[in-house]
């Protein structure tokens, strides 16, 4: 064999391996079959409700998908969940609510009607930014105020979101010997207009409650995650006064388990796109609001929520 057929017949073999190459067309990406129904886990006007629906008009402006946004709510999001577990896997029906739903909330009902692999993980899209909140006429500035007039015998109605709210309330209780009426609401958007109009003294905010903060009207007494606030530096941690839990979630969408994989893909890949793109109105809501973006998708997902699980069972633990 000459040389230069040495050089050719490798060549030739590279080539044909690159026309057949050429020849396999490329996989189309997942399309829905009509209609994609969102179901949301909170009220209207709230952060999980707010994100929800502007991801459903940049996915129709982007993708062209119509997407159907409705409210299901009910014990922290539980409600949403229960009702997505038995609704059709072929991606035309997604909800979305907040990770603990999938972990604290679903351990503290007693009849939560779900495990955590009743559902397929799709993406997150932001951190909340958990807060202590109260009007700033209450004229208190941290949490250490409240503590402070709780010791007094007052007894102030405070205000959360979830069984897990609750919880670390009676954990506060126990740490200080204060006691407080606690009152489960269904949203954020709910505990704030309580905190507006007097009906409670303090409550629980995910970072809907960061426009009032920035313009005066409130104050982020405490921060409920590891590390302070980034609009409130001031606002000491639950931990750092004696309470080692972050209660803080991240904003989830999720369908029934099952899924084809090539939908989960192009939702998470679409849903992520939007959220890292500046310019879109949900990106500028997550910026301002919350933590900003924080995608999570795929593997990755499916290990943050079994984590998340082993700290939800630690904290169960303790309440019994």
């Amino acid at each position: 064999m000459s040389k230069l057929t040495k050089i050719v017949m490798p060549l030739a073999v590279v080539g044909m391996a690159a026309t057949a190459f050429m020849a396999t067309p490329a996989k189309a990406e997942w399309q829905p079959k009509g209609p994609i129904s969102v179901i949301i886990g909170f009220a209207a006007g709230g952060g999980t409700d707010t994100q929800a629906r502007l991801i459903a008009a940049e996915l129709k402006k982007r993708k062209g998908w119509n997407v159907i946004p409705s409210n299901v709510t009910g014990k922290g999001g539980v409600v949403m969940a229960r009702k997505l577990k038995g609704l059709p896997n072929d991606g035309l029906t997604i909800g979305m609510a907040v990770t603990e739903v999938f972990g604290y909330n679903m351990l503290a009902s007693k009849k939560a009607g779900y495990k955590t692999d009743d559902f397929t993980y799709i993406a997150t899209t932001t951190s909340s930014q958990m807060g202590i909140v109260a009007n700033t006429s209450k004229g208190w500035k941290t949490f250490a105020d409240v503590i402070a007039a709780a010791k007094k015998g007052k007894v102030f109605k405070f205000a959360g979101m979830s069984a897990k709210h609750a919880d670390i309330n009676f954990l506060i209780e126990q740490k200080y010997g204060v006691k407080f009426n606690t009152v489960v609401l269904r949203g954020g958007r709910k505990v704030m207009n309580a905190i507006i109009a007097g009906d409670v003294d303090l409550g629980y905010g995910a970072g809907i409650q960061s426009k009032a903060v920035r313009s005066g009207k409130m104050v982020n007494l405490a921060s409920g995650l590891s590390q302070r606030l980034k609009i409130s530096p001031n606002a000491p941690t639950l931990v750092e006064m004696g309470i080692p839990y972050d209660i803080g979630a991240k904003f989830i969408f999720v369908a029934p388990a099952g899924i084809p994989g090539e939908a989960r893909k192009a939702l998470a890949d679409a849903i992520g796109d939007i959220i890292n793109d500046p310019s879109t109105k949900a990106s500028q809501y997550v910026s301002k609001g919350y933590g900003g973006p924080d995608v999570i998708t795929g593997k990755k997902l499916d290990a943050f929520i079994q984590n998340e699980i082993k700290i939800a069972t630690v904290l169960m633990k303790l309440m019994k």
